[in-house]
């Protein structure tokens, strides 16, 4: 059986390849292993492979950990993503612990994340989800409501926007995981003419992130592919 440390070595070639094959430089495009219900012993096997950046979707499941390495390895620098949907009653919890937040999708969210933002901890990076499938059970905004969002949440001394995450509707062939992909970064591409300090596209997971790679993604998100199958409660 493959350890954490041979699938993260796997995957890191696999996107390197895959940026290599449509001309993209490697380094432009992060990887979050996403470690939701995994183990601390899992993130810890990752981390001494050298993985740094890890998403996690559940709140106070991400924020036990948070803990946890920061009591346990204080002298290592972990970014942590916050990549599920958020109540508003938890949105203190990833203001106060998490790096990134990839699934604003109102402005009451990122209000109420500005204004819980500590001092001491810096800008929040947030993303804007889109519902770029048009799915009536999926978290995001429309493409053409994007803008009057973004115009909003930079009013925020709290918080830094960074660009759009996706979570397209599950589809297994690779041309038209490809063509939503696009779409998404088509939109950002279009933008960035009026707001250009946007440099980011979370989108791919383990089962489309080639598409979302030659589309264009900075980063992609990838559980079971390191971690294994997810184990629920």
């Amino acid at each position: 059986m493959n350890t954490v440390q041979d699938n993260l070595i796997t995957i890191k070639n696999e996107i390197h390849k895959i940026a290599l094959d449509c001309d993209r430089d490697p380094n432009t495009i992060e990887l979050i292993a996403v470690s939701k219900t995994k183990p601390v012993t899992s993130i810890a096997q990752a981390i001494e492979a050298g993985q740094l950046s890890f998403g996690e979707n559940y709140v106070q499941e991400g924020v036990e950990k948070i803990t946890y390495f920061k009591q346990n390895m204080p002298d290592t620098l972990i970014t942590w993503h916050f990549i599920g949907p958020l109540q508003s009653n938890k949105s203190r919890l990833v203001a106060e612990n998490f790096d990134w937040m990839h699934t604003i999708d109102r402005f009451k969210i990122a209000q109420r994340l500005n204004a819980q933002r500590p001092a001491n901890m810096g800008k929040l990076n947030v993303l804007i989800q889109v519902n770029i499938s048009n799915e009536e059970s999926k978290s995001g905004v429309q493409a053409d409501e994007v803008a009057d969002l973004i115009n909003q949440i930079i009013t925020l001394p709290n918080l830094r926007l960074r660009g759009l995450m996706a979570i397209p509707e599950i589809e297994n062939d690779f041309a038209k995981q490809l063509e939503v992909f696009k779409q998404m970064s088509q939109l950002l591409a279009s933008l960035k003419t009026d707001y250009p300090f946007l440099d980011t596209l979370s989108m791919g997971m383990s089962g489309d992130m080639p598409a979302a790679i030659v589309a264009g993604s900075t980063m992609v998100r990838i559980g079971s592919a390191i971690f294994g199958a997810r184990q629920y409660v």
